[in-house]
């Protein structure tokens, strides 16, 4: 898979900022610890703009911005044989040289640059508000490589939206059992209740959520009836 099939499948930007709300929220009810995160989101990243990310730990990220203008994704496989340090510092060809002006000033953006001043990036989507599907640059990818530019493994459940896909790949990362229905109810941005959390991690409160689901802006708890 490459950022041209990337493009095809992921959703509308107003469906694709609620699933990365989802994620974020599935994480910080999994991972207390913000350090041990995968996915985060942040609601009041910027002036009118939201950043949805993704870190492995070991080097491979995403970063999301959503703004009026649209939304426009960039990502970073450390091991891609497109990334600009096996490529004389600078990004692969035709990966961002398409942008259009409304997200260049991502593209230059400091926490998505080195200390070069170089895009850290080997995969790029955009869409404009006004757009009917996602664009990106026209490239050549390297020869002989199922996974040219790291879309496979960067963007995995944005691809594929299903609440088991997030199920097996939680159980997979944090190495704890993960009820499909809380996922599901997550999904659906349904109210958080201290039952749903406590099926997902029973050492975490609704309390110990309340920054998590202000940063994120997802919908306030349900009110428990005493």
């Amino acid at each position: 898979m490459t950022v041209y099939d990337v493009a095809r499948q992921l959703p509308s930007i107003a469906d694709l900022r609620n699933l990365c709300r989802s994620l974020a929220m599935l994480d910080a009810i999994l991972s207390p610890d913000w350090e041990g995160r995968y996915y985060s989101f942040d609601a009041g990243w910027a002036d009118g703009e939201e950043m949805a990310s993704m870190r492995n730990g070991s080097g491979d990220e995403y970063s999301i911005v959503f703004s009026a203008a649209g939304a426009y994704v960039r990502g970073f496989d450390h091991e891609s044989p497109m990334s600009p340090y096996g490529n004389d510092g600078e990004p692969w060809p035709g990966v961002i040289d398409e942008v259009p002006e409304v997200f260049k000033p991502f593209v230059e953006e400091p926490a998505f640059t080195d200390e070069d001043d170089v895009p850290v990036v080997t995969a790029c989507l955009w869409r404009e508000a006004t757009d009917d599907r996602w664009r990106h640059g026209v490239i050549d990818f390297p020869a002989a490589c199922s996974d040219p530019d790291g879309a496979t493994g960067l963007f995995e459940l944005l691809v594929d939206r299903s609440p088991e896909a997030f199920q097996r790949f939680a159980q997979d990362y944090y190495e704890v059992p993960v009820g499909l229905e809380a996922v599901r109810d997550v999904y659906a941005l349904r109210p958080l209740s201290q039952k749903l959390v406590s099926s997902l991690n029973a050492e975490v409160t609704l309390a110990d959520l309340a920054e998590d689901i202000a940063e994120t802006g997802y919908p306030q708890p349900v009110r428990e009836v005493i």
